[in-house]
């Protein structure tokens, strides 16, 4: 008996995270820039996050949590067909992170790809994976969210140096026919918006020059209260958006995964979606944002803790710089 189309799903079977030994808490900061742990924790939620070493780049945090999703799926690193790294800390402009990856880990046979959309990159990579691996072209994707965001945070700009961590996450990605995987997705961007949040210099915009690093342009900018209540509407108008393209409401939902920005953030959306925080899995208080690998970080702490179970339908929804953002309901 043939299997149709429809039941063929691209499903999550390992997962795999990594953070930096290093951890910078809120009392150090407050010894660097002028800020308090109170300041920081109400108004961010954070109150530590980790920071790689100076001879690890974002490959380097990629490449391990690429072992542990390899190692829990059971895959090895030559069975990889396709690697897609999600980055705005990329080791180099080119080649991209995936390739530096792809050498680290031996996963000699694989094409790799780099993706940049900012905090909603981890989303973007898994949805271009998913299309791959379901017209047949790759068996076996690794989709990774890295970032080490220390090298592009102004450790001078109190609003925006207290929210920021480095951090990788990893998933394994294969076609399976019994019911799991991606029931849907939705994705979107804006970018008449993209002066809210960016990093202005060393592209081909601002190439890099005495006056551009006079300038600091090479860190991030931030308006912040723009980017927050543009964050909470395409945020929650995402999740709607991939329930109701599931058949599902948020009730249906066991847990719902939000990239790690900002505690007040979070809680927009969990008022606007009309649940209560028992339903959110959030560890950005250890963390802070990891753009990228905020959610994979997320949802393999989430499924080692057992607050995510084999057979559980959960909401996985981001938004970045660009302005770009993207929801996806899984069932794992």
């Amino acid at each position: 008996m043939s299997t149709t189309q429809s039941t063929r799903r691209v499903a999550i079977i390992g997962t795999g995270s990594y953070l930096p030994e290093r951890i910078l808490t809120n009392a150090e900061l407050e010894k660097m820039v002028d800020t308090t742990n109170e300041w920081i924790v109400t108004r961010s939620g954070i109150r530590e996050r980790h920071i790689a070493r100076d001879d690890q780049a974002t490959s380097d945090l990629g490449a391990e949590a690429a072992r542990r999703a390899l190692a829990n799926a059971g895959v090895k690193p030559e069975e990889v067909d396709l690697i897609i790294v999600a980055t705005l800390s990329p080791d180099m402009p080119f080649p991209n992170t995936a390739c530096f990856v792809q050498n680290l880990i031996g996963a000699k046979n694989a094409t790799c790809i780099g993706l940049e959309a900012a905090c909603s990159g981890f989303l973007f990579a898994v949805d271009a994976a998913s299309q791959y691996l379901l017209t047949g072209r790759f068996k076996t994707a690794l989709v990774i969210g890295a970032e080490k965001l220390s090298c592009v945070t102004d450790w001078q700009d109190r609003a925006t140096c207290v929210l920021f961590g480095d951090g990788a996450g990893a998933v394994v990605l294969q076609v399976r026919e019994s019911g799991e995987g991606i029931l849907s997705t939705v994705t979107g961007s804006d970018g008449s918006l993209n002066a809210l949040l960016n990093i202005p210099g060393g592209g081909s915009r601002n190439p890099v020059s005495l006056q551009t690093i006079e300038k600091r342009m090479h860190f991030m900018k931030m308006e912040g209260k723009e980017v927050f209540k543009h964050a909470v509407r395409a945020m929650a108008e995402a999740s709607r958006r991939a329930l109701e393209k599931a058949g599902m409401t948020i009730g249906d939902v066991d847990c719902v995964v939000p990239h790690q920005a900002n505690i007040r953030i979070v809680e927009a959306i969990r008022d606007r979606l009309g649940v209560g925080p028992e339903k959110f899995f959030i560890n950005l208080d250890k963390y802070g944002n990891m753009s990228a690998a905020s959610i994979p970080v997320a949802l393999d702490e989430a499924i080692r803790e057992g607050r995510i179970k084999k057979g559980d339908r959960i909401v996985l929804v981001a938004f970045g710089g660009g302005f770009t953002w993207g929801s996806m309901v899984v069932k794992i």
